[in-house]
């Protein structure tokens, strides 16, 4: 399928927002729960270690960090969604808007970091990626454990889903995939019924392979370290849908 790349250059601005949550109502809290523990028992952190959740969203994984005995700070660009972290226990106060691109933290300030559910390469250039590692390196002791939690990039290819049509609570959601150079796209269309305009958001993300990204990580102070396939640690294999990149600073 051939579709223009028409995506705006930070879609994730508008995306982000209601019509996420309302698309989104319900993520899965169980499988926060496993990819925190998975974090926590692998990381060694000490009680009261500060890590940061980096684009944390609406709180799921931020709260059970901090409910694990974690410091933990979560950082988003989306008021909306940080909106909706803020009605989490224990969340209030230690949630903070900001671009991941320029972190509002000193050096070294965080003893660990986690990026959960594919919140990294939304940018329009590679450069913009590279500030973003820059970013977690610069705001990392030295030795800290990191988990970036990123799409099997192969996975995605194989299995892409050109469109896709549904109906949530009655609004009718079309969704239009396709890949065009080294990123994969997608186009959401939400509503559109009784001769209405649906409203119309957007999705990009750069497809890294693991070892393109474990190249990147290293040349920027981040040395992956193990790979999982799963939040259940399961190791990576070529048929898992998910890659996580665990390691540590240099």
């Amino acid at each position: 399928m051939s579709e223009p790349m028409d995506a705006p250059a930070e879609w994730f601005r508008e995306w982000f927002g209601q019509a996420y949550l309302e698309l989104y109502p319900h993520r899965d809290e169980e499988e926060a729960a496993r990819a925190v523990t998975l974090y926590r028992e692998r990381a060694g952190l000490p009680m009261g270690a500060r890590v940061l959740d980096l684009a944390c969203g609406a709180g799921r994984h931020l709260q059970r960090l901090r409910a694990a005995g974690l410091r933990a700070t979560g950082i988003d660009l989306s008021a909306p969604l940080l909106r909706a972290a803020r009605s989490r226990p224990a969340v209030d106060g230690c949630l903070v808007r900001a671009d991941m691109r320029g972190l509002p933290f000193g050096d070294g300030t965080f003893d660990g970091l986690v990026n959960f559910f594919t919140s990294f390469g939304y940018f329009l250039t590679p450069d913009e990626d590279i500030e973003v590692l820059c970013e977690i390196r610069r705001v990392l002791r030295p030795g800290a454990p990191f988990l970036m939690d990123y799409l099997h990039a192969a996975w995605v290819i194989d299995r892409l889903d050109p469109e896709s049509v549904d109906e949530i609570n009655g609004t009718p959601v079309r969704q239009t995939r396709w890949v065009e150079g080294d990123q994969v796209f997608k186009r959401i269309e939400i509503g559109g019924k009784a001769g209405r305009e649906p409203r119309v958001y957007h999705e990009r993300v750069r497809l890294y392979s693991p070892d393109a990204l474990r190249t990147l990580l290293r040349e920027h102070g981040l040395e992956a370290t193990t790979t999982f396939g799963g939040y259940d640690g399961t190791p990576f294999r070529d048929d898992s849908p998910r890659l996580l990149l665990m390691g540590r600073t240099l």
